[in-house]
């Protein structure tokens, strides 16, 4: 039954996509595995995980064509892929990542640090 019911709200938001005419670009500075392999355009999983990795080592992608650089990405295979792919809002996701720290502090407007939770640090 449970299965019956995920089948049926996946098809009726494919349904909901088509006759709408919406589709969100996937995010390849954010994207998972899973949502990378997803597309309809054709990257396995092998190409997925070599663009996570490539990300990793290397930062955030500034532009969609800065997947030519990943290997086994080519030229061809991009322009395929490239009315699903974006890279978002780099610098705010830069600057949000910056903003917590890894010991539950913040960092205030002029420099002081709050914990996280903290009344005070709310504005």
């Amino acid at each position: 039954m449970q299965r019956m019911l995920i089948a049926l709200a996946l098809a009726l938001l494919a349904q909901l996509s088509f006759t709408t005419g919406v589709f969100a670009a996937v995010n390849i500075n954010t994207a998972s595995k899973d949502e990378l392999v997803a597309l309809k355009k054709g990257l396995g999983p092998a190409k997925a995980q070599a663009i996570i990795d490539y990300r990793k080592a290397n930062g955030p992608f500034k532009s969609v064509d800065d997947l030519k650089h990943v290997k086994g990405i080519g030229t061809k295979r991009l322009e395929k892929l490239r009315a699903d792919l974006t890279v978002g809002s780099v610098g705010a996701k830069v600057a949000a990542a910056g903003s917590a720290k890894s010991d539950g502090t913040t960092s205030g407007a002029k420099g002081d640090i709050r914990q996280a939770g903290d009344p005070a640090s709310r504005k």
